[in-house]
């Protein structure tokens, strides 16, 4: 019977729950593509592009674990919220503590397996349709033993999230033990009615201020400080967020609520619904800007590794291919393409050096990319401007890596040395011809390059020496950074969206009185809609602003991935707000069709 009485009160708040789910859904489903992307080893294995993307895909599976996480304990402290009448109910009744802990845990297993299955069965369809289309993307070509579903990634999600929530189940149990029964029943009826302290409040507000100015240091100097400037940036920066929002708009409220615009219009009745539960909205909203930052920070970063790819092609070399004893249909291919630069050196090899004949290279001098870091960041566009100067004998006599470079295969481990023609005559070694050429556009010619690529059967990647080796390594690479960085910041967003929907729409009820007595008053429909814009509005503006100034410094930390991780960084920004504004009107036209009375009375 308790247990029916307790589903009951589940389906009754299905709406409520649905909310939430939103958020986990979309968690796990990136997470099994993740891991069927991952994990797949005959995948793997026929799309050697895609090895270098294992790893990553490896990692963000890690972080989204780690978000999730603390997402799962917070949506089960509004689940609890929720159920806290009714757990204080059955315990009047007579049900025992412990049969109530059972049931909690139950009923949070099988919230957390329901939102995996279904996860797990979304995933599953955007694997296949979007991973899949974004994958060839990313590799260049179609996937060869591609599949969607992957039983053991379906295990592991499934295992994974089952232990997440297993584990929040745990920690409910533990909490409602310690938890009275009258406080239990009256718990949500009793409002936090803050009391202004200037001196805690400045202590405050220049504390995280303090927190939050290490936290940006340290990832603008993580070069320096190393790794542990990471760690010490998380924990700085989600303090000091907390502190500022606990001060700041605590006091925000009250002193607003003392000015003249106070009286005009809704403005007083606005202020006092955010004041109700003022306490509660500052740990969400601290925790809704951190998963913001991420999920703008995720997208930007994704975003930006888009045109890394190119960028690191074009500055790498010189030279797009450095072919070794070309063929003559090879060098027939290489003829028909539009190219800036094309020369031939004779080589001679022995067991350590590969010898270069010093009169080739002084009538035909070896280029170099003279473009610096500092002036490839200062331009802001796709396609980067790069300048080649040329390199005396002399310069290669004395430093030979510029030929080094351009070797591949077993000459990767050898020496360059430049020798005068004479001397070069006289060595005793096995004679090569290096073929190296740069094309005007990259870019447009890249399937002619990888045709050449196959037929001198060379491998791809580092091996490959040249831009064209550097665009295919960096594509798996970049690529993949991207494609993770996307998903996680869909991930992040809705979850960050499902817990500010769900704290706004969970306090509906208890409003919707208000607003009744207001319509009853004779304001205007009009005006009502108006409070709820600009109530909603704050909530979701709050945090939207200081996740935005965390993102903005926390690009610092990609300085060491990305030459200008601030290019272009509009665009990101424009699509993350636009879906941003969507998930609040959506909010906005549910708590309107909560707390608006059916009938409106207008004067």
């Amino acid at each position: 019977m308790l247990n029916k009485l307790a589903f009951a009160g589940i389906k009754s708040r299905l709406k409520d729950y649905v909310v939430l789910f939103s958020g986990l859904v979309m968690s796990s489903a990136i997470f099994y593509m993740f891991e069927a992307l991952a994990t797949n080893q005959s995948f793997i294995k026929n799309n050697t592009s895609v090895s270098g993307a294992s790893f990553i895909f490896q990692l963000g599976a890690v972080l989204l674990t780690i978000i999730t996480l603390v997402y799962i304990f917070y949506a089960n402290s509004f689940l609890m919220s929720m159920r806290r009448h009714d757990y204080g109910m059955f315990m009047m009744l007579g049900a025992k503590q412990r049969k109530i802990g059972q049931l909690i845990l139950l009923e949070t297993v099988v919230i957390g397996v329901i939102a995996s299955v279904i996860g797990i069965l979304v995933g599953w369809l955007l694997t296949g349709t979007l991973g899949n289309f974004m994958m060839s993307v990313v590799i260049g070509s179609r996937l060869k033993h591609f599949s969607a579903f992957y039983l053991p990634a379906v295990v592991t999600t499934v295992g994974l999230y089952l232990g997440l929530f297993l584990i929040a189940g745990v920690v409910n149990w533990l909490s409602l033990t310690k938890t009275q029964v009258l406080q239990l029943l009256k718990g949500d009826q009793q409002p936090n009615r803050p009391v202004l302290k200037p001196v805690l409040q400045v202590v405050q507000v220049i504390g995280g201020l303090i927190l939050l100015a290490v936290g940006y240091y340290c990832m603008a100097h993580v070069q320096t400080i190393g790794l542990f400037a990471i760690l010490i940036a998380l924990v700085t920066i989600v303090s000091g967020t907390y502190f500022l929002f606990n001060a700041i708009f605590i006091w925000l409220v009250l002193l607003l609520k003392r000015t003249s615009w106070a009286t005009k219009g809704l403005n007083t009745f606005t202020l006092s619904q955010l004041q109700f539960r003022i306490r509660n909205y500052t740990k969400m909203l601290s925790v809704v800007s951190i998963l913001f930052a991420l999920a703008l920070g995720a997208i930007t970063v994704g975003i930006g590794f888009h045109r890394q790819i190119d960028l690191m092609a074009n500055v790498n070399s010189p030279y797009t291919m450095a072919i070794p004893d070309a063929t003559t249909v090879t060098q027939k291919r290489v003829d028909q393409l539009k190219l800036a630069t094309k020369a031939t050196y004779q080589q001679k090899e022995t067991k350590t050096t590969v010898y270069y004949n010093a009169a080739e290279l002084k009538t035909t001098p070896l280029q170099r990319v003279t473009t610096t870091l500092a002036e490839l960041q200062k331009q802001h566009r796709s396609n980067v401007t790069v300048h080649y100067g040329t390199m005396s004998t002399t310069q290669l006599q004395k430093n030979p890596v510029d030929l080094e470079l351009l070797q591949s295969g077993a000459q990767q481990t050898k020496i360059a040395k430049v020798v005068s023609a004479a001397q070069f005559a006289r060595i005793k070694g096995t004679a090569h011809k290096l073929l190296v050429f740069r094309v005007a556009n990259l870019k447009a010619d890249q399937q002619a390059l990888k045709t050449i690529q196959k037929g001198e059967n060379l491998a791809a990647g580092t091996v490959l020496p040249g831009g064209y080796g550097m665009l295919v390594l960096s594509t798996a690479i970049y690529g993949g950074l991207e494609f993770m960085g996307l998903f996680l910041g869909i991930a992040f967003l809705a979850m960050l969206a499902s817990c500010l929907m769900f704290k706004i729409l969970s306090g509906a009820s208890s409003d919707k009185q208000r607003y009744n007595m207001l319509n009853k008053l004779g304001t205007r429909g009009g005006i009502l809609r108006r409070s709820i814009n600009r109530e909603v509005g704050v909530l979701f503006t709050l945090p939207g602003i200081v996740g935005v100034i965390h993102v903005l410094f926390g690009l610092q930390l990609f300085k060491l991935l990305m030459i200008n991780p601030y290019d272009q960084i509009w665009i990101p920004f424009t699509i993350f707000i636009l879906l941003y504004i969507i998930y609040y009107v959506i909010t906005v036209r549910l708590y309107e069709r909560i707390v608006l009375p059916e009938i409106q009375i207008n004067n």
